[in-house]
């Protein structure tokens, strides 16, 4: 009965997994990691930087922008901690308590990110199809509740899985198949009936992303159908093109996250090497892509960089 109890709830401490069979290499395989980690951190962080003391960009599309790169970081950063833990030898073992959060914290974000997308796609609506009533719209009061909403209803549907968490046994391996905690890989240990987990958490994801996705692609039917309106050729392609970055960001969600999926339901017997290949992938893929398209993409934001690393150019120039 003690060894039952201890094997249970909140005592239970499983054991992270790095990449099987490169064990030695993991301090040199730590290198990549810590470089694309360390892009995405300085590219969102300089977003947030440059939206907040520009004043030319305290416009709906930026504070989205804004959203958009503290989601980024907020889903990656749990991930990345443990990932150098295990990289770095200092330990593979991960409290239960501190899994569940970790765990929490990776889809509320995820699923956070995909609101803050769709939330992009009604802002790229309004500035087409209605841009002289779009600041009137889109006032910043209406853009915080819809940040709000968007880690409210992200948050509140996970509480049921992390409760019924909380009394499973796990008697099986407490080995973990990546070097962070998520929900399917924590049930797999259970030695529990796990139905309502694998059930609810199908409906969360259907209800979430798929509605995400649902509403990203009705409002680009919309996008597109106002914009074929448009007489000239040039005008066409200005607004299509404001479109681009929004376009490749929800790629860069998506493609990974299907990958994933994919290879976790049809797949299951492939390379340990696969799973956390493309697991990585979906986390730190978004964080480091996101800013560059952006930046690249957007000319305001293109400035605020070039001012952030040469001001003295800049002002000169000016």
């Amino acid at each position: 009965m003690a060894t039952s109890n201890s094997s249970s709830i909140v005592s239970s401490t499983f054991y992270l997994t790095g990449i099987p069979g490169y064990e030695e290499f993991h301090h040199w395989i730590s290198i990549p990691f810590c470089l694309f980690y360390i892009v995405g951190i300085t590219g969102n962080c300089s977003i947030l930087h440059i939206v907040r003391t520009d004043p030319r960009l305290h416009e709906p599309m930026y504070y989205f922008l804004a959203m958009l790169s503290l989601t980024d970081m907020a889903m990656s950063l749990p991930a990345m901690v443990s990932l150098f833990r295990v990289l770095w030898s200092i330990s593979r073992e991960i409290q239960f308590n501190i899994c569940v959060v970790q765990m929490f914290l990776i889809h509320t974000f995820s699923f956070t990110e995909s609101s803050v997308l769709l939330a992009m796609a009604l802002d790229r609506y309004v500035a087409i199809c209605h841009p002289l009533r779009y600041a009137t719209i889109l006032t910043p009061k209406l853009i915080a509740k819809i940040g709000i909403a968007a880690l409210l209803r992200s948050a509140i549907p996970l509480i049921p899985l992390l409760v019924r968490l909380a009394f499973f046994p796990f008697c099986h391996s407490h080995v973990l198949s990546h070097s962070y905690c998520l929900h399917q890989d924590i049930i797999r240990l259970a030695c529990a009936d796990v139905r309502f987990n694998v059930i609810y958490g199908m409906v969360v994801i259907t209800m979430l992303w798929g509605m995400d996705s649902l509403g990203i692609l009705i409002t680009y039917v919309f996008i597109l159908h106002s914009v074929l309106r448009i007489a000239s050729r040039e005008g066409r392609f200005k607004a299509l093109n404001t479109c681009a970055s929004h376009i490749c960001a929800v790629l860069i969600l998506y493609v990974p996250m299907i990958g994933v999926s994919i290879v976790h339901r049809f797949a299951k017997h492939s390379s340990p090497f696969v799973h956390i290949f493309m697991a990585h992938i979906y986390l730190m893929v978004p964080p480091v892509l996101n800013p560059i398209i952006y930046s690249v993409k957007t000319k305001q934001i293109r400035q605020g960089i070039f001012h952030l690393i040469c001001p003295h150019k800049i002002n000169s120039a000016m």
